[in-house]
């Protein structure tokens, strides 16, 4: 699917999703093609659950957002690390 059908499917819900087709341009990350893992009315809980995905398999792109954003704009960190105070 893309964003706008899962938009049209699971109108004002969070979702969890896992990318399926993504690229990276500039410091964008660009969803083409994703599939719903499952829908949520609460927050709280869509992030509880997308944690345990994440647990379970790092290597897959899953993503929380609510259908009422029009574009899947997802901007890319670069992560150096933690320090451990000395």
């Amino acid at each position: 699917m893309n964003w706008q059908q899962v938009r049209e499917q699971y109108p004002h819900k969070w979702v969890i999703a896992e990318a399926i087709k993504a690229h990276s341009e500039g410091n964008q990350w660009l969803v083409e093609q994703l599939t719903v893992v499952d829908t949520y009315i609460d927050v709280s809980k869509a992030l509880n659950i997308y944690k345990q995905l994440h647990k379970q398999a790092p290597e897959r792109d899953y993503l929380v957002v609510h259908t009422d954003k029009k574009h899947l704009k997802i901007s890319e960190r670069n992560w150096i690390g933690i320090r451990a105070a000395s």
